[in-house]
C-alpha cells in the first residue's frame, strides 16, 4: 500500500460505519485536500472536481457500512472518487463534444523538483490526455499505487492497467513532443 500521508484512524472509520457523522467529517477533513487534488488532476476543473468530490463523499457515506476492512478506507474512497470522476468526465465529454476550453490554473501543489517551465509543459501535456488516461496516471504517479493495486481499485485486470498505463505514458509523450514541435515551428525555443 502506498504512503498516502495520513494513516487511517480505524476507530473513526468504525464509528462512522455505525452512523457517527462527526467521525466521518473528521475522516474527510484530514484527507479532503488530497481527495480534491486527485479529482482536480483527473478533471482539470475546480468546479467539476468539487462536484465529483461531493458526489463521492455522498456515495461513501451511504455505502460506508458495507466497507469490510476499515483499514482500506482510503483505497476504497480513492476507488469511489476515481469512478465518479471518470463518469463525470464521460458525461461532460458527451455534452460538449466540440468545445475545448482549457482553464488557466496553476499546479495543485508546489513542486520544488521541477522548474516553472517544466511544470507548465507537463501541465499542458496532461490537459491533452483523456480523463481515463489522466486517472490512471494520477493513481500511479500522484497517489503512488502499484498496477496491481490500481487493478483492485478499478475492478479490472492488472494486465489492463499495465496496458492503459503504457498507452497513457505514450499519449503524454506524444503531447509533449507535439508541444515541442509547435514551439520550434513557431520560433519559440
Amino acid at each position: 500500500m502506498p504512503a498516502v500521508g495520513v494513516m487511517v484512524d480505524r476507530d473513526l472509520v468504525v464509528a462512522a460505519q455505525r452512523g457517527d457523522q462527526a467521525a466521518f467529517v473528521d475522516l474527510v477533513r484530514v484527507r479532503g485536500g488530497r481527495y480534491f487534488a486527485i479529482a482536480h488532476r483527473i478533471l482539470r476543473d475546480v468546479d467539476r472536481a468539487e462536484d465529483a468530490l461531493q458526489d463521492a463523499l455522498v456515495i461513501a457515506w451511504r455505502d460506508l457500512p458495507s466497507l469490510r476492512d476499515p483499514d482500506r478506507f482510503d483505497a476504497w474512497l480513492h476507488r469511489i472518487l476515481t469512478h465518479v470522476c471518470m463518469a463525470q468526465a464521460g458525461r461532460e465529454r458527451k455534452r460538449i463534444a466540440n468545445l475545448y476550453v482549457l482553464p488557466v490554473d496553476g499546479p495543485a501543489a508546489p513542486d520544488e523538483l521541477l522548474s516553472v517551465a517544466d511544470r507548465d509543459l507537463l501541465d499542458r501535456g496532461f490537459r491533452r490526455l483523456t480523463p481515463d488516461e489522466r486517472a490512471i496516471l494520477v493513481l500511479r504517479h500522484y497517489v503512488g499505487y502499484e498496477p496491481n493495486e490500481i487493478a483492485d481499485l478499478l475492478g479490472i485486470p492488472a494486465g489492463t492497467v499495465r496496458s492503459r498505463l503504457h498507452h497513457a505514458h505514450r499519449a503524454m509523450r506524444a503531447a509533449l513532443d507535439a508541444d515541442a514541435r509547435r514551439a520550434v515551428a513557431g520560433g519559440i525555443s
